[in-house]
Formats: structure tokens, sequence, C-alpha cells
């Protein structure tokens, strides 16, 4: 049962605005770059512990990403859907948090 609901939800979509496409997009080039330097780090024998504090600064920046489009899910789909008298939409988001807090 869990399986179909994550195919299904798999299809969906959701608009986003310009603004918040823009953010999100800025964040995941940024932290593309983190791990492409974390790689070249890699590449030119850096020392290990300058290595783990790279990614652990990819791993905060993950982080901010999640929570900006986990914000942004709760004041609009999560928010919408309970207003729609959806609620599967809270189990949805209790689901969502638990996976993303491992």
């Amino acid at each position: 049962m869990a399986e179909e609901k994550e195919r299904a939800a798999a299809g969906r979509t959701k608009h986003r605005g310009c603004c918040e496409v823009k953010s999100l997009l800025n964040r995941l080039n940024r932290i593309e770059g983190q791990v492409r330097g974390v790689k070249g780090m890699v590449e030119k024998d850096a020392y290990c512990v300058d290595i783990l504090t790279q990614v652990a600064a990819v791993q905060a920046a993950l982080n901010a990403f999640n929570r900006e489009l986990l914000g942004n899910h709760i004041r609009t789909c999560v928010a919408d859907g309970i207003r729609a008298g959806e609620d599967e939409v809270i189990d949805e988001l209790v689901s969502t948090v638990q996976k993303i807090m491992k």
C-alpha cells in the first residue's frame, strides 16, 4: 500500500513561481559547486580533515535547501490539501519529515 502511494506521488507536479525556482536553483548550483570542490580536493590529495569540513558544509547546504523546499511545500501543497479536506496530506508530510530526518 505504501509503495502504491509513493508511485502515485512520483507522478504529481507542482507549479512554482519564478522566485521560488530561482532561489532553489541558486542553492542547488552552489551545492553542485561545493561537491565539485570536494571532488577536486580528493583528486589533489587534500588532508582528510579539510575534506570532511567541506563535506559538512555540503550537508549543511543540502539541509538548508530541504528546509526551504519543505517550508514552501507546507505553505502551499499541505495548506491547500488541508483546506480541500484532503487529510492524507498530513500523513504524507509526517512521512516525508521522518525520511529527511534520518
